[in-house]
């Protein structure tokens, strides 16, 4: 498995600033604190990947891509694996630019957190009739 299509919806209280993470969470509705999520309502969760997108990811010879879409404004995040992933959360999906590790991170050593994404994907998933396609994309070192 190459790639993998999730989707998640917008809230008001997306804001999208925290300078070291980006979360996509189950929970449909956020207060103004979670300053790192930037989808709300996810389609899907860590525990429910794959078996073969879990053991890709859990490789350190791996980089990982995420790439978002809200309408017509894309990003892209670069990101590692690591064989201690749990990747074992019910309710939340972390990317991280640091490499700490627990059970919500999907990868680490990012190149973006939500502060970094682009302002029309963010000031878009503040509507909460916006949807956002997030594609996994993982490719060998």
């Amino acid at each position: 498995m190459d790639t993998f299509v999730f989707f998640c919806n917008g809230h008001p209280n997306i804001n999208a600033s925290h300078k070291t993470t980006l979360e996509f969470t189950k929970d449909e509705s956020i207060t103004t604190k979670g300053d790192c999520i930037l989808g709300v309502n996810s389609s899907c969760n860590l525990i429910n990947f794959p078996l073969e997108l879990k053991k890709r990811i859990r490789s350190t010879e791996v980089r990982i891509w995420v790439h978002l879409q809200v309408g017509i404004y894309t990003d892209i995040i670069e990101g590692c694996g690591d064989s201690r992933l749990e990747l074992s959360d019910e309710h939340a999906l972390i990317i991280r630019k640091s490499d700490f590790i627990c059970s919500r991170t999907l990868m680490i050593k990012s190149d973006k957190a939500a502060k970094d994404i682009n302002d029309n994907i963010i000031k878009s998933m503040k509507d909460p009739s916006s949807k956002m396609k997030i594609t996994i994309q993982i490719k060998e070192q």
